[in-house]
This record gives structure tokens, C-alpha cells and sequence, in this order.
């Protein structure tokens, strides 16, 4: 890996975003932050990425905000640090593509906010989270407040958060913390699995269907059923949608090519 505390490359269809301050266990300081907004906006304006991979390098996903930082310029962090990453954040969110976390080590405060604001986390076993944010008597960001209570339920969340607790992988995944445990040696090759099958699925539809679970908390039920209905209608006009039906009938693979 190179010297720069973030790495972005495009692999085919798939972008991967790398956390790279590994001695750090990939603790986010303004550099990373900064880095991470440009991936983010790379991405964002690539219509052939159909995957994104967030991964950390080194023993550890992520440990959370850089202490040294927070000690030398508090007054620093909420415009340098947070800010290009909740815009970068969002970028994610309203991805077509499907966004995966790849996790292993430890997921501590903002290590833990961004894996929760993935659409999918396969974590290795040995894996642990940890809010970590009251420790420092602070309250948190990058979206933990708003991820955490739709996935973990609102008592749940406020004991996540409020007591601080380790939770490690399996308690995670029955939680709902992540989607996938797999044994350590595995991550690599288990993310690239469930990477495969997300890029051989039709885009269109899998960017309506993040959108719909996406604004649902927001919508009454009759604006959802609108909403879905809105998004059929689009999924119907497309070209995948023909080859998924043809392929269907004739009982073969879809080859879904986003149009």
C-alpha cells in the first residue's frame, strides 16, 4: 500500500475506498477525511461503478476519530474532519450502487458510524464495536444517530451508545450490526463473493430498491406504495428488466448490463 492515509482504485465495475493510517489502527485525521470526500465524489460521477468496497488496512477497520487531533485542534474537527465526511457519507447513501463494509479488528466510534451507514457489513470473526463516543464525552456523528435506532431499534441503540459496551462479532450479527461473520483468513475472499453477486445483478433495479428501503422511515404508507409503484414503472422500462424476464423463461443466468 502506498503512504497516503486513504486509497482509492477502481477494480472493473467495483471502486474500493481503503483506510490506510494502519499504525493508527486507521484513526480519520482532516488528510483521510479530505481523501475520503474525493473518493466519494469519484464515485459518485463514475456510472460504471456497480459496487463500492470500504475496507481498512492493517489489524483494525477502523479505531475512530485521530486523539492527537482532537487534543492539539478540537476547534478543528467539526469543518476539517466531519464535514467532508458526512458530505462524502451521503454521496454513498444515494449511490445506486450497492456499498459493502468490509470489517475487521476493531470498529470504534466513526469506524463503527460508517459501517452502520453501509448497505451491507461482512465482518471477520474477532471483529469488535464499540460506540466509544461517551468515552470522550462527546456525542456522536457520521450518522450513527440516525443508522443505529432503524437497525438496532431505539432501546437498543441508546444502550449501544450510552453504555459503551464491546460487542463483539456474533453478538453484532445478532444485532443486526452486519449481515455476514466469516472466519478471519476468509474476509478477503467471502467480501469478493458477496462483491460478485452484487455487481452480476441488474443495477437499476438494485438502485431503486436502496433508494425505497433507504426513504422509507421518512414516508407514510401510502407515499411508499406510491414510491414503489414509481420505481417499477422505471425498473419495467429498461433493458434489464427484458433480459431478466427472457432469461428467466429460459432458464439461464441474467446478463444484466444496467440499461
Amino acid at each position: 500500500m502506498t503512504e497516503m492515509p486513504l486509497i482509492y482504485r477502481r477494480d472493473g465495475s467495483v471502486a474500493r475506498i481503503t483506510f490506510n493510517r494502519p499504525q493508527t489502527l486507521n484513526a480519520i485525521d482532516s488528510q483521510m477525511a479530505t481523501l475520503f470526500l474525493r473518493a466519494c465524489r469519484e464515485v459518485a460521477a463514475d456510472a460504471e461503478v456497480r459496487a463500492v468496497v470500504v475496507s481498512g488496512e492493517g489489524r483494525a477497520f477502523m479505531a475512530g476519530g485521530d486523539i492527537a487531533q482532537f487534543r492539539d485542534d478540537p476547534q478543528s474537527v467539526p469543518s476539517s474532519l466531519i464535514d467532508p465526511m458526512h458530505e462524502g457519507l451521503m454521496l454513498l447513501a444515494t449511490l445506486q450502487a450497492p456499498v459493502i463494509a468490509s470489517v475487521q479488528g476493531a470498529a470504534a466510534g466513526a469506524g463503527m458510524s460508517i459501517a452502520l451507514a453501509c448497505d451491507l457489513v461482512i465482518a471477520a470473526e474477532g471483529t469488535r464495536f464499540n460506540s466509544a463516543y461517551v468515552n470522550l464525552a462527546t456525542s456522536c456523528d457520521l450518522g450513527a444517530s440516525w443508522s443505529l435506532p432503524r437497525v438496532v431499534g431505539l432501546r437498543r441503540a441508546l444502550e449501544i451508545m450510552l453504555l459503551s459496551e464491546t460487542i463483539d462479532a456474533a453478538r453484532a450479527l445478532e444485532l443486526g450490526l452486519v449481515n455476514r461473520v466469516v472466519p478471519a483468513d476468509e474476509l478477503v475472499a467471502e467480501t469478493e463473493k458477496l462483491v460478485n453477486r452484487l455487481v452480476s445483478g441488474a443495477p437499476i433495479a438494485q438502485g431503486v430498491l436502496k433508494r425505497l428501503m433507504r426513504e422509507s422511515f421518512g414516508r407514510e404508507f401510502s407515499a411508499q406504495l406510491a414510491a414503489e409503484r414509481k420505481g417499477f414503472e422505471a425498473c419495467v422500462r429498461t433493458a434489464d428488466f427484458r433480459e431478466g424476464v427472457a432469461a428467466f423463461l429460459d432458464k439461464r443466468p441474467a446478463d444484466f448490463r444496467g440499461h
